[in-house]
């Protein structure tokens, strides 16, 4: 027990020591602090909210409309084989390589209030489900930064390829437990909703969804900044930098690991300047895809208070991801190798990344959340044709 306040009384000095230096951060730069909230504040306005708020309802409304047990019944085979979970879970994985972080993880936990999925389910959903949407790996990443559809096209895949490698590993996590009953009998059982009533409780539930997210990447924006503005991270990097150099890493590639190990889209940003060939990049960037930075991180977590998941499979399936997809650009390189870079392609082209007009974002968005929604209302639609009874 001693040792226990000793740790609580340190971690309370710590605690204290990084809030002082936090304030110490904000007032000596406090312009730079301004503009980086600025930027962000824009990011969000133009890429995020448009591109997550029409997936985050469509994640809602197919569950309480009941779509998820429609496509459960087209992907279940899929599921259960390949993941080991029911199939009502599919809507996790579809919606989580679709619509970009956290849509995927906030569909699995969803799936798991609603009494549509064990616990076991769940928390294996969380190791592979929660991944990067395809305009944003396809658009900003890969003809925005690298300049050339077939970058973004291996980044994309192996991006998913990684995720669902990853999804067959983890039907052996908790193997030895029994198997699931279709629905969890200790959750409150759920009939479809009307649509008007489920659509209201969508809309506000994603709502707060995108402004906690956004509050997210305003904080790590501002927070990796101030750690390279105070020089701690600049160090850290230095030194990681020596120590792998016979790995081929220096001070560069390990700042960019640095940002994208706390904020994904600062981390891909921060590639123009690494001295690397443009598989080498590439590789970086799949790593950073796959890992999605402590930013998305504590936007899963935000999501899981209070439902008694466990985090650890999420943070392990993450970190195994982005090993797999860095090495699996390799493979691609191999395979189909791109061709030479040019030294401005990524100066150039890195200011699309920013480019993105709230408009363009929304609609793309939109096209693929409905378009899903289509899908989920005709199987709905074909399961209520073949229950109904036949008249003679």
């Amino acid at each position: 027990m001693g040792i226990q306040r000793k740790l609580g009384f340190l971690y309370r000095i710590l605690g204290a020591l990084g809030l002082a230096a936090a304030a110490a951060g904000l007032l000596l730069y406090s312009e730079r602090v301004i503009e980086t909230g600025k930027n962000a504040v824009v990011l969000c306005l133009e890429l995020l909210i448009p591109s997550l708020f029409p997936f985050f309802i469509v994640s809602s409304l197919c569950i309480s409309l009941g779509y998820a047990d429609a496509l459960g019944r087209v992907l279940g085979p899929v599921m259960r084989t390949l993941f080991r979970v029911n199939g009502r879970c599919a809507a996790a994985f579809v919606l989580g390589i679709a619509g970009g972080y956290p849509v995927g993880a906030r569909t699995a936990i969803a799936l798991y209030r609603s009494g549509a999925c064990s616990r076991t389910e769940a928390e294996r959903l969380l190791g592979f489900c929660n991944n990067s949407g395809p305009a944003f790996i396809l658009g900003a990443v890969g003809a925005g930064m690298f300049g050339s559809a077939r970058a973004g096209l291996w980044l994309y895949a192996a991006h998913v390829l990684a995720s669902a490698v990853i999804g067959i590993g983890f039907r052996f996590y908790k193997y030895r437990d029994p198997p699931q009953p279709e629905r969890r009998t200790d959750a409150p059982q759920q009939e479809p909703q009307r649509f008007s009533s489920a659509f209201v409780g969508a809309v506000t539930d994603a709502g707060a969804g995108v402004l906690r997210i956004s509050a997210f990447v305003i904080l790590f924006a501002v927070l990796t900044n101030l750690l390279f503005a105070s020089g701690a991270l600049s160090a850290l990097a230095a030194l990681i930098g020596r120590a792998g150099a016979d790995m081929g890493l220096d001070a560069v590639r390990a700042e960019a690991l640095l940002r994208g190990f706390l904020e994904v889209t600062t981390g891909l940003w921060s590639l123009a300047g690494a001295s690397a060939n443009l598989t080498a990049k590439l590789a970086l960037a799949a790593c950073m895809l796959g890992w999605a930075g402590l930013c998305v991180h504590c936007q899963v977590l935000t999501f899981l208070e209070g439902s008694g998941l466990a985090m650890k499979p999420y943070v392990v399936g993450k970190l195994l991801q982005a090993v797999l997809s860095a090495c699996l650009i390799g493979l691609f390189s191999r395979l189909m190798p791109l061709p030479a870079e040019t030294s401005s392609i990524l100066t150039d082209r890195l200011s699309l990344l920013s480019g993105a007009s709230f408009g363009s974002s929304l609609r793309t968005s939109l096209l693929g959340s409905l378009s899903f929604l289509w899908v989920g209302a005709v199987l709905s639609l074909q399961r209520v044709d073949r229950t109904k009874p036949e008249r003679g």
